[in-house]
């Protein structure tokens, strides 16, 4: 493909060629990625993935329903009360029974 010429605007701003833009889905509000390489600027669209961020709630939930025993589930409710702060009772997860 033969190179294409735009000119840098205010802000930096550039305009990427109509063609390149519906070669790679780029459209108004896509988000690129702008890398240095050794030849210049790569510009590319970027990829978001949402991140999941947990409540120190959800988190004792989570320890606490996958203990394996009564006593992985007393030292995750030691767990979650020092490290997390949560009072594991408020948490209505009933111990495993003894297997």
């Amino acid at each position: 493909m033969e190179m294409e010429l735009s000119t840098v605007g205010k802000r930096g701003t550039v305009v990427i060629p109509a063609a390149l833009r519906k070669r790679y889905g780029i459209e108004e509000g896509t988000l690129v990625g702008a890398d240095a390489t050794d030849e210049g600027i790569l510009l590319r669209p970027a990829l978001v993935v949402p991140v999941e961020v947990y409540s120190p709630e959800r988190k004792a939930r989570f320890r606490l329903e996958n203990a394996v025993d009564a006593a992985d589930y007393a030292r995750g409710a030691l767990i979650v009360r020092e490290e997390l702060g949560v009072d594991p009772d408020a948490q209505a997860i009933e111990p495993p029974s003894r297997g």
